[in-house]
């Protein structure tokens, strides 16, 4: 058991020092910030705070309303449409992941690597997790699914917190510093272990089946290190994901069957239209792959070095955010730039969302906007 912490905390590390080196004063610096067409008019329609947010801790969207949380502890859930809170409350830790919830019942993971869930603005239950998790668990169907950094996957009575089953898939000796994907499909679980999609009956644990969407590689085991991020698309039985710094892939999760796979550099996850699949990479040069095969449809480069965010389709555009606060607008057919909006000037973090029609972003100094375009 120590030796495998020991790999654990290894491999935060080791990618904790390749951020910084990306932050060096070596990085590459981006271009100055190319001319837009305008055609797109985004106004801000609100303000909110919810406190420093240290690493990306990702929001949660249920009937107009959204679910954030700070490193420092705040979960507050506001109404999309005018930005006010709905309810706030401190929790007595810091929090390394969340939000997760189902419109009712809210879930983080805190420093402590214990769950707390959270209804109606109230703490009503904790569970210490025998693992760290630097994924928002997942509340559904009555129950919240926690993904562990030793790549096990937990299911926890979503009213009392009991656990339920526990269901762990050994192998890659580390695991990446960031949320993995976890996410429903129908009646099913999917799970990011390592370079495989799983799926797993949520009401067991079991596993439905298994599909290899990357391969590790290199000379060492940094070099080897191969995880599904979070942020899959889906559009029916389709559903698309990236595995870090290698590949897009793309699934009929009906049968567990591929359809396509692409060589990729980036670590953000994807978004999607109906012809489209949308990523940053992590020279934050934009991509589109056809969805249909995997064809790179169109590139965008203007961007390049910015440190883009997961994108968002929002009506005809595509939204993405950067490390200097901006948001950027590209048009879905083809990567043209749009319109761009400022924030406070701090890092945007986790991504952009939508909810009731306004699209929502956090900055790392906690600063909560609420955005409507036309």
């Amino acid at each position: 058991m120590q030796k495998t912490w020991l790999r654990w905390f290894c491999a935060c590390c080791a990618l904790a020092f390749l951020a910084a080196c990306s932050s060096s004063p070596d990085k590459p610096k981006p271009a100055p910030l190319p001319a837009v067409s305008g055609e797109l008019v985004v106004k801000k329609v609100w303000a909110n705070t919810v406190g420093p947010v240290t690493t990306p801790l990702r929001a949660s969207v249920q009937a107009g309303r959204v679910a954030l949380a700070s490193t420092q502890g705040q979960v507050v859930l506001l109404d999309a449409v005018t930005g006010k809170d709905i309810w706030r409350v401190k929790l007595s830790d810091t929090i390394q992941a969340g939000v997760g919830g189902d419109g009712q019942r809210f879930a983080v993971v805190t420093g402590r690597n214990e769950v707390v869930a959270i209804e109606a603005g109230k703490e009503i239950w904790r569970y210490a997790l025998s693992a760290i998790s630097l994924t928002p668990p997942l509340v559904a169907g009555g129950r919240v699914f926690v993904l562990n950094a030793d790549r096990s996957v937990t299911a926890l009575d979503g009213a009392s917190g009991q656990k339920l089953w526990t269901q762990q898939r050994t192998g890659d000796p580390l695991v990446l510093n960031q949320a993995g994907l976890l996410m429903p499909f129908g009646d099913t679980l999917l799970v990011g272990w390592g370079g495989r999609l799983a799926a797993l009956n949520p009401l067991t644990g079991a596993v439905r089946w298994e599909t290899l969407l990357a391969n590790s590689r290199g000379t060492n085991e940094v070099e080897r290190l191969v995880d599904l991020v979070a942020g899959a698309d889906r559009l029916g039985n389709t559903v698309c994901a990236r595995a870090f710094q290698s590949t897009v892939a793309c699934i009929d999760a009906s049968r567990g069957s591929s359809l396509w796979s692409r060589s990729a550099q980036g670590h953000e996850g994807l978004a999607g239209d109906d012809k489209l699949v949308f990523g940053a990479e992590s020279d934050s040069k934009v991509i589109a792959w056809q969805r249909e095969n995997g064809q790179v449809a169109w590139t965008q480069a203007a961007l390049r070095f910015r440190g883009l965010s997961e994108p968002l389709v929002l009506q005809r555009s595509l939204v993405l955010g950067d490390d200097d606060g901006v948001l950027h607008f590209l048009a879905r057919q083809d990567g043209k730039l749009l319109q761009r909006v400022s924030t406070d000037g701090s890092a945007i973090v986790g991504r952009p969302v939508l909810a009731d029609q306004t699209l929502v972003v956090v900055t790392r100094t906690g600063g909560v906007f609420g955005y409507r375009s036309e």
